[in-house]
């Protein structure tokens, strides 16, 4: 291979697998690890016994990172308060947050009935850009630094190659090889970035795919993996480690950057789970204690699934009166579990004690 200039197409960049040791022993000790830490966290996801709390919850803190490491920078509470109400008025920053989670639940519906392919990636980008989205046929894309202006890298051209490695890509993904599927993880998603199949959106794409991946291989139900938190914390390393794949052919730092990225974020998230389940169940002992007639284990997980409720979410849900409605509402008001909030016409109902828990770090 000839040396790297980050001024010119990566049209080298080699097929997979790579021609390196990917069973080292740092990474097959950090392997064992990070796949007991995930082990733990399937086993936790069937606490809480309606996923939808944390399909709608976690995934939407993922969605906010992912799309931070791009600099598309929101709130946590801006974005519960709209992803209850899509019809009011937001920043395009939230409005495209909202659509990474989108994103990512369309393809978990997908890999339901068939796998992990380039198809599912061209449509997660879509939906993710909201435009028609399709592989590179121009060239002049490239990397910068964002202070600098400086190429660092620019991804191979011409539609033939990038089909080639993109084929190369899919075939990797599936291929019987004994390669443990975190190893496999770390390499595909370096492979998917190089390639940078689309003019943009590629690295939220590929962190989708990384989510969708685990679930492919049995090794999650959900995508509730909280994985790029651990990425925008270091997100520099990120960078860097992923260049440095390119520019030396270090997969072995590589793979473990991606290994403790999922040993650390299986732990964060296991630890998310076990205090949204302790706050749900606090949450009915008050509501019971204090409000009996109030309650129903239904309009409990309906406060979780949507921390900004509105009347109308209520008698939708339970095909109830406004007036009734607005009492259940009122009343988890009265005794401290929900907060009323004015939204110009509109009252908005908020579960700050779950938003907070979710915002913790």
């Amino acid at each position: 291979m000839s040396k790297f200039n980050p001024e010119l197409p990566f049209n080298e960049l080699p097929f997979l697998p790579p021609k390196k040791d990917l069973e080292t022993p740092k990474i097959l000790k950090a392997c064992i690890e990070a796949n007991k830490a995930l082990a733990k966290l399937k086993i936790a996801e069937k606490l809480i016994p309606n996923q939808t709390v944390l399909i709608n919850s976690i995934p939407l803190l993922e969605s906010q990172a992912s799309s931070a490491i791009e600099n598309i920078v929101t709130t946590t509470d801006e974005l519960f308060e709209h992803s209850s109400a899509e019809d009011l008025p937001m920043s395009p920053a939230v409005k495209e947050t909202l659509q990474y989670r989108k994103a990512l639940y369309q393809g978990y519906q997908v890999i339901k009935n068939r796998p992990i392919n380039l198809r599912l990636a061209i449509d997660i980008c879509s939906s993710i850009r909201q435009v028609e989205m399709e592989v590179r046929k121009l060239p002049g894309t490239a990397l910068v630094n964002d202070l600098t202006g400086e190429k660092i890298y620019t991804p191979p051209e011409g539609i033939k190659l990038l089909v080639e490695l993109l084929g190369n890509w899919e075939t990797f993904l599936h291929a019987d090889d004994g390669i443990d599927p975190l190893i496999k993880l770390a390499v595909q998603h370096y492979q998917f970035e190089a390639i940078h199949p689309f003019f943009d959106g590629n690295g939220r794409t590929g962190r989708i795919l990384n989510l969708l991946f685990l679930v492919d291989q049995g090794l999650l139900d959900t995508p509730i993996l909280y994985l790029s938190g651990y990425i925008i914390r270091n997100k520099s390393d990120y960078y860097k480690r992923l260049l440095e794949v390119t520019t030396k052919g270090a997969f072995e730092e590589w793979v473990l950057f991606m290994l403790e990225a999922i040993l650390v974020t299986s732990k964060y998230t296991l630890s998310k789970i076990f205090k949204i389940e302790e706050l749900i169940q606090r949450t009915v002992e008050v509501v019971k204690n204090k409000s009996p007639g109030v309650y129903r284990r239904e309009l409990i997980e309906l406060i979780f699934n949507q921390p900004y409720i509105r009347i109308q979410n209520l008698m939708e849900r339970d095909n109830i009166g406004r007036d009734t409605a607005s009492k259940h509402l009122k009343t988890l008001v009265e005794i401290g579990v929900l907060r009323e909030q004015k939204k110009g016409r509109e009252k908005v109902f908020v579960n700050e004690s779950f938003l907070s828990l979710l915002e913790k770090g």
